[in-house]
């Protein structure tokens, strides 16, 4: 007995939709140029393999059954399935990767970034993107664990991680921010380690899976770990505790009297943001990969990626 994958074939599925619209094996047969015993038989080999009547032969017309007319819908979606992928390999064949990854540090703006992918969808190109998120060294490891094929805001200081090309974005500077009701917003000296270390400080978590780092802490100190830049950011607009936070992202927020940046006596600290790609292999850069190389290079969307920053929908709301 054929089992189902020899007889859900597309031409298979096609004939049943001829029969479904002609409501006749005969009428059919004649449209196919099939012998109608053939046509029969065909139809028959797939209720087989089914074990379901596919249409009812009582009637005067092909009607078909509840099961026959599940397969019908399906074998619709299938053959417009089959004919995408044909045309997203056509399309491959021209030098455009099927998928291309990109992993993005929350330190980079959410809103260039969309504007970068609208920009790429409008290229018409077959390659399917997927964007996810990572915190300090997160975006590296997905690049050398080949879950990334770029990663977006890379603040190591290694530029010669193996496997990998680094290109900068450009620096960030650090500020120390708290709520307006928060203790420390009353301080007038600059904040010293000692005072810091009385108050929760918000962290949040590396996404790397293997080796993590932390930044800024002190010995002993009470913290509140989150899984992201936006989340930090809310915690402290509440009073949850307190933290450095990129300036550019702190600006709208003290704009809006939601945040306050404070004087440290520690250093500032600047971090000299990157972008990475895996070395290309014998075939070269897909076509996807380099034209995000290539709009990475403009120092106005390095810009953009580092300062444009807004306030998010679930803070401005409060």
């Amino acid at each position: 007995m054929p089992s189902p994958r020899d007889v859900l074939t597309p031409d298979s599925l096609a004939m049943l939709q001829v029969i479904a619209d002609t409501g006749s094996f005969a009428a059919a047969a004649r449209q196919l140029r099939l012998v109608p015993s053939a046509l029969t038989y065909r139809v028959r080999q797939m209720e087989e393999a089914l074990d379901v009547l596919l249409f009812d032969r009582s009637a005067r017309q092909a009607q078909p059954t509840e099961a026959g007319q599940a397969l019908l819908s399906e074998g619709i979606r299938l053959l417009q399935d089959i004919d995408a992928v044909a045309h997203r390999v056509r399309r491959v064949a021209t030098g455009w990767e099927p998928e291309l990854t990109i992993v993005a540090d929350g330190v980079i703006s959410q809103a260039t970034l969309f504007d970068l992918v609208e920009a790429f969808y409008a290229l018409g190109s077959p390659t399917k993107l997927k964007l996810g998120m990572g915190t300090l060294t997160g975006p590296v490891e997905c690049l050398t664990t080949g879950r990334a094929d770029l990663a977006l805001g890379v603040g190591t200081t290694n530029t010669s991680v193996t496997g990998l090309q680094l290109d900068d974005l450009g620096d960030i500077t650090f500020a120390f921010a708290v709520a307006p009701f928060h203790p420390l917003a009353q301080i007038q000296t600059p904040i010293t380690d000692e005072m810091l270390l009385e108050h929760r400080l918000v962290v949040v978590a590396d996404s790397a899976q293997k080796e993590r780092v932390s930044m800024g802490l002190l010995n002993g100190q009470d913290i509140f770990t989150v899984d992201t830049v936006q989340a930090k950011i809310d915690a402290q607009v509440r009073g949850l505790g307190c933290g450095f936070l990129p300036e550019t992202m702190v600006q709208p927020y003290a704009q809006a009297g939601l945040l306050l940046t404070k004087a440290v006596t520690r250093p500032t600290r600047q971090i000299r943001m990157r972008y990475a790609w895996k070395k290309p292999g014998n075939g070269g850069l897909g076509k996807a990969l380099h034209w995000w190389l290539t709009q990475l290079q403009s120092p106005v969307t390095q810009q953009a990626l580092l300062e444009n920053h807004h306030l998010s929908l679930t803070t401005s709301a409060r």
